[in-house]
């Protein structure tokens, strides 16, 4: 194998963790924005765990995250909108990926 052959393999590796690496912190900051939410509609403990697992499976559904706040908005009645919606999200992102980052250290 040549050095640009393995240059090439070390790229793709690191490719293929970081896409991973993201996919899970999306995922997380999602759960966590479920969890908010669940707390806007009074729900707790396994209850709020189930509805953030509604709000993460949303996210599949398309491409970006609009399909979340879709959902979220509608599920949350008015409590609050779409663009403090967007806002927490961007809050709860960092949090996630350090979170992701402290569990695979």
């Amino acid at each position: 194998m040549t050095t640009f052959d393995e240059r090439e393999q070390a790229f793709e590796a690191k490719f293929a963790h970081d896409e991973e690496m993201q996919f899970n912190a999306e995922a997380r900051c999602n759960k966590l924005l479920g969890l908010w939410a669940a707390g806007l509609l009074g729900l707790s403990g396994s209850d709020a765990e189930a509805f953030a697992r509604t709000i993460v499976a949303a996210d599949l559904e398309e491409a970006g995250h609009e399909d979340v706040v879709r959902k979220l908005e509608k599920e949350l009645h008015g409590r609050t909108s779409a663009e403090d919606i967007r806002m927490k999200r961007a809050e709860l992102l960092p949090q996630a990926k350090a979170q992701i980052l402290t569990e695979a250290g």
